[in-house]
């Protein structure tokens, strides 16, 4: 095959990403023999601890006491190899728990990382398939469409002269990423324990998401169902495409995929010379994203604008690696929060989060969940619902859930991503208008009233079975509290939002205003000395009068320095 000539380099960058879907069980440890499975992917405790001295190794050659900047991160995580880029890509993606610029910078991680040579290529395919690869393709383009760190993307032409796009997974990658996300899960499990809850972030969390994205993005036979579900699901809508999977050809490391190309989407000048209106088309990306969030329940969960071109009136998904599920049950909670989003209703967007959980909703401070909502809705709700920022309210939404022991699913966080990046790409083609709003205007065209109404009453059902049982409960506890009030015996526990000590609090506010009424009394006191001429008089002051002041004025300063540190310590 390497003597047949390569096909001169034409297309378009593409970014990584794995395949989703499929039951793993294996659990991973560190030294232990913990990984499930370990002979699969040829894990020793001899390699764990060679690979361990060599993560160690690699960084001592950075300063990690005086702590890491956003671009000695990145430089980091690329040289410890394609696990550590990966937990960089999903890190680039989490703002809620690190600071954009460090966002960022690891975004850069999604785009080109070093490509596999030619020769290693071909002997990649090779390992393949049991036939040779003249018989399959009849050329393959040296330079690669896209490279990251799990595989690399090829233009080529099969020897039935089909062009089509080879995404080859680079070799052992599947033994190197398992044996570093074992010994990294270890590692954060440990750093867990110590930080307690003191942790800068959820590490056992970031590296549970990189387990089951390594689980989902190295086995390419789920990837090529992936493209085959997703033109099933968009087969009657017009305007949307995806590359089709030549099954034959399809391997756990090999995915070969129908060729397709176009203007890329955020291409905005290119698109109208070509004649297209931006505002159709950033419509009807939106529309399309919003009839897979919830009416298939199967999202494309990375659609920056690398995997997104526009061809002969289409909107085209190159790039299947990673996509999302949701239950209908999720998709029912997703409509209530769009609703209430779109109605700056509160109450709405609370329960509509809650029935997102998948947690004990037992140790919820609802009083302090509402309050926190209440504070986003005022940052971030406005009387035009264009100039909702979706991005910053949904990282706000997600980091006040963890901080309010809401526990959210991992299909709900990759989809609060993935709105993230969809806005960004809406934002250069349709910039005036809000995904909120289309869609909003979605779900109520493609609402079925007849199932509407039977999901509106089993909610009602629902809801009036849980309030009987709670009005059968309250009598029993109602003629108690009766009873303990005629005698004398009810006690009544304070609970404000934002205190933890009420009654100190309260004690507290009680001295302040005592000690104001004897300032306000010294000073008139003060006044009445002052003006009466009583003796000792000194320069024609009396002497009790100034005293007076001077210690009502000291007393104010007091209490004013009093007043501004705490407000100072309340905010840190």
């Amino acid at each position: 095959m390497s003597d047949v000539p390569a096909e001169a380099a034409e297309g378009r960058s593409r970014s990584d990403a794995g395949a989703q879907g499929g039951t793993h069980d294996e659990t991973i440890g560190l030294l232990g023999g913990g990984l499930k499975g370990a002979g699969r992917y040829r894990i020793s405790r001899a390699s764990k601890l060679a690979r361990l001295w060599e993560i160690l190794s690699i960084a001592s050659h950075y300063d990690l006491l005086r702590g890491l900047t956003p671009l000695t991160l990145r430089q980091l995580l690329e040289e410890l190899g394609p696990t550590f880029v990966k937990a960089g890509q999903i890190l680039s993606m989490r703002s809620e728990i690190l600071p954009q610029s460090f966002c960022e910078e690891l975004a850069k991680l999604r785009t080109s990382v070093e490509p596999m040579g030619r020769d290693l290529l071909l002997d990649t395919l090779r390992a393949e398939y049991d036939q040779p690869l003249e018989d399959i393709f009849d050329a393959i383009d040296d330079v690669p469409l896209g490279s990251a760190s799990v595989a690399q993307v090829h233009k080529a032409r099969l020897a039935s002269g089909e062009l089509v796009a080879v995404k080859v997974q680079r070799p052992h990658v599947q033994e190197i990423m398992a044996q570093d996300i074992s010994i990294m899960r270890s590692l954060a499990a440990r750093a867990a324990r110590v930080m307690g809850e003191e942790q800068f972030l959820d590490l056992q969390s970031v590296m549970d998401e990189l387990w089951q994205s390594f689980l989902e993005e190295t086995d390419f036979q789920v990837e090529a169902r992936s493209l085959e579900e997703f033109r099933r699901n968009n087969a009657d809508c017009r305007f949307v495409g995806s590359p089709r999977p030549i099954p034959r050809y399809c391997t756990e490391h090999v995915v070969v995929m129908e060729y397709m190309e176009g203007i890329p989407i955020d291409d905005v000048d290119a698109l109208r010379e070509a004649g297209y209106d931006l505002r159709e088309v950033g419509t009807k990306l939106v529309d399309n994203y919003a009839q897979q969030m919830l009416d298939d329940g199967f999202f494309h969960a990375d659609p920056h604008p690398g995997n997104l071109v526009v061809q002969k009136g289409k909107i085209i998904y190159l790039d299947l690696g990673i996509m999302g599920r949701l239950s209908s049950h999720d998709r029912l909670a997703l409509q209530e929060m769009v609703f209430a989003v779109a109605g700056h209703d509160v109450a709405r967007l609370k329960e509509g989060l809650l029935r997102f959980s998948v947690g004990e909703l037992g140790d919820v401070d609802h009083p302090h969940l509402l309050a926190d909502l209440d504070h986003i809705m005022d940052e971030f709700g406005t009387a035009d619902l264009s100039e909702l920022d979706v991005a910053a309210f949904i990282n706000a939404l997600i980091s006040m859930a963890r901080k309010d022991g809401v526990e959210l699913p991992g299909s709900v966080i990759m989809l609060g991503r993935s709105l993230v990046t969809l806005e960004g790409v809406a934002n250069a083609l349709i910039p005036d208008v809000s995904m909120v709003e289309i869609i909003r205007d979605h779900i109520r065209a493609h609402r079925d009233p007849v199932s509407q109404t039977r999901d509106d009453i089993r909610d009602f059902a629902q809801d009036a079975l849980k309030a009987t049982r709670s009005l059968v409960r309250a009598v029993p506890e109602a003629s108690e509290t009766l009873r303990m009030l005629t005698r004398g015996q009810l006690r009544m526990n304070l609970d404000l939002p934002g205190t933890t000590d009420p009654m100190s609090d309260i004690a507290h506010a009680a001295d302040r205003l005592t000690m104001g009424i004897v300032i306000a009394g010294l000073f008139i006191g003060s006044s009445v000395i002052y003006y009466a001429r009583i003796k000792p008089v000194i320069f024609g002051i009396p002497i009790i009068g100034l005293i007076g002041y001077l210690v009502a004025l000291a007393l104010g300063l007091w209490i004013v320095s009093q007043i501004i540190a705490e407000d100072r310590r309340r905010r840190r």
